[in-house]
């Protein structure tokens, strides 16, 4: 039972094969799927996954590269759609530095509406970091952000970065780039954080794990997330698959 917490299978790279990868993913034990959209047509496209499917559910939000362009009328459809009993979380939001599109400033503005929206209609949230980390530790913990939790996706920090924010609420997500042979960072993340605060993805279909690395990567792989890090921890990957599966029906309230 593998739980992949964040998928774009509402991606244009699977439109002519989407059925076979989701039975791909099944025959390998993912029991369910988070569907992530981040704007206009990935938020439909994810709501109509989850209406359609059901082991799969949505996580919606806007994403900050695109943050300029998100409206008050987009953050309200938001938050009319997050009623829907399938949408679990709010995300991706957070800040990237490494794209220029956006300035900062209205990145950190549109991430703080956002966590607001979360408190309000109480669902945790989901972090996208690129570049980022210090702007926003310091905006989760300004907007109090530990009232929901959530998730630091695909996690690239330090354990002490990681420690941080554990300690305000957050479970730490590992995916692909833990597996590959060069990532000094994310295998010492996953052998310091405790099992009852970690969670595997995969991002697809972007960042596909060790031996798919740089091809198309799709929920199934969550398999070789979990094999490596039971192979750091030291422990079975049904007892990786275990925890990690009940911590996302946790935070997400998945009975």
């Amino acid at each position: 039972m593998l739980f992949d917490t964040h998928a774009h299978l509402n991606d244009e790279q699977y439109k002519d094969d989407l059925q076979e990868v989701i039975k791909r993913a099944q025959k390998e034990g993912v029991s369910n799927m988070v569907v992530v959209g981040f704007d206009r047509q990935t938020i439909e496209k994810a709501m109509e996954l989850a209406k359609n499917y059901e082991f799969i559910y949505a996580c919606i939000g806007w994403h900050p590269v695109d943050a300029i362009d998100m409206t008050p009328e987009d953050l309200l459809w938001i938050e009319e759609l997050s009623a829907h009993p399938k949408v679990v979380a709010l995300g991706e939001m957070g800040l990237d530095y490494h794209w220029d599109k956006s300035p900062k400033d209205i990145q950190k503005e549109v991430f703080r509406k956002q966590i607001r929206l979360a408190k309000k209609v109480k669902l945790p949230i989901v972090i996208h970091n690129r570049e980022a980390t210090g702007d926003i530790v310091e905006i989760l913990k300004e907007e109090g952000a530990e009232e929901v939790g959530g998730i630091m996706h695909c996690f690239s920090g330090s354990p002490e970065i990681a420690k941080e924010c554990m300690n305000m609420n957050f479970y730490i997500s590992l995916g692909g780039p833990v597996t590959f042979k060069n990532a000094k960072k994310p295998k010492e993340v996953a052998a310091e954080v405790p099992l009852d605060k970690l969670l595997i993805e995969t991002d697809c279909p972007y960042l596909a794990p060790h031996p798919f690395r740089g091809k198309r990567n799709e929920p199934a792989y969550v398999k070789l997330v979990a094999e490596q890090i039971a192979e750091i921890k030291g422990v079975s990957v049904e007892e990786i698959a275990e925890a990690t599966t009940r911590n996302a029906k946790k935070l997400f309230a998945i009975k």
